[in-house]
């Protein structure tokens, strides 16, 4: 992979971070709301994505920042700044990265390349699920709904497998490009939020 394939990488994970940042300004306040996710609320989709970049990127490569316990929205702030000044590193797309056990799948050794591209799919699906959650701008750009799309494996059931994600839905007809994918995700486009049972967080 050339230097200018490396660096579209990087440049869509972080657009797609700078997309979910703004659904985490969106949802300030709003912590304890329901999400997509089944017994997450607002504040854990913020934290699991979060805690991926630290378990995943951050902490194999010597660069997990200190945050404050409280403050999601703060805490998301310091997790983008860290990862722009990681791929500003140089050699960070030339060898494997050592990843913990995760799920059902032990620890293993995987390149930086479809890493970072794994964790661009993982925060897109969330910027849905966080924005949902709070009834904000939920649309996700449709090419890179495509380009996600088309890396996914062909066996649905293999990313069940994992231990990672929900099964499959099966989207509607004719349904376009972020429709599609949320359902190879699990999610149900027509969820809707309801009302938060507990007091905010953060």
């Amino acid at each position: 992979m050339s230097a200018d394939d490396r660096g579209e990488v990087a440049e869509r994970h972080l657009r797609t971070c700078r997309r979910f940042g703004e659904a985490v300004a969106a949802a300030s306040g709003r912590w304890s709301a329901p999400s997509p996710c089944p017994d997450w609320d607002a504040g854990a989709v913020v934290e699991h994505v979060i805690g991926f970049h630290d378990v995943l990127l951050l902490r194999p490569m010597g660069a997990k920042p200190e945050r404050p316990k409280l403050d999601p929205a703060r805490r998301w702030e310091i997790t983008y700044a860290a990862l722009v000044s990681l791929f500003e590193r140089p050699g960070l797309f030339d060898g494997p990265i050592d990843v913990p056990a995760i799920g059902h799948n032990p620890p293993t050794r995987i390149e930086a390349t479809p890493l970072v591209g794994l964790l661009s799919q993982d925060v897109l699906i969330h910027t849905w699920d966080l924005a949902r959650a709070v009834g904000a701008d939920d649309r996700l750009d449709p090419d890179w709904c495509r380009h996600f799309l088309s890396r996914l494996p062909e066996d649905p059931t293999a990313q069940v497998r994992s231990g990672m994600f929900a099964p499959p839905l099966e989207p509607p007809p004719g349904a376009d490009p972020r429709t599609v994918l949320l359902a190879r995700m699990g999610r149900d486009i027509g969820w809707l939020a309801r009302p938060a049972t507990g007091p905010s967080r953060g």
